[in-house]
C-alpha cells in the first residue's frame, strides 16, 4: 500500500510540472501541448535563469533536493519526471 501512495500518476506529475512551468513559459501552444518530450529551453522558450526557478520550485513542491548533475540533465518533462521519481525513491 505505501508503494502506491509513493508512485505518482504519471498524467498527475505532467500536470504538476505544467503547474510549475506555467509563470516562465513563452510558448503557450507549445505549453498547451506539453507532452513527456517537450524541452523546457526549445518549446516552452524558458530562459535559463528561468530554468534555475522552475528546479527551485520543483525542489519545493516535491520536498526533493536535485543535484547539479540531475539539474544539467533536467532539459525536457520526461527527464524530469525521471528525476523527480528517483528522488523521492531516495527518500523512502
Amino acid at each position: 500500500m505505501k508503494n502506491q501512495q509513493i508512485k505518482m500518476d504519471k498524467q498527475q506529475v505532467i500536470d504538476q510540472l505544467k503547474e510549475i512551468v506555467k509563470p516562465y513559459i513563452q510558448d503557450q501552444t507549445a505549453f498547451d501541448a506539453l507532452t513527456e518530450d517537450t524541452d523546457f529551453i526549445s518549446d516552452l522558450k524558458i530562459n535559463s535563469a528561468n530554468l534555475v526557478d522552475v528546479i527551485l520550485d520543483i525542489e519545493e513542491k516535491y520536498n526533493i533536493e536535485i543535484d547539479n548533475d540531475a539539474m544539467e540533465r533536467m532539459i525536457n518533462v520526461k527527464a524530469a519526471m525521471e528525476i523527480i521519481a528517483s528522488k523521492l525513491a531516495e527518500k523512502n
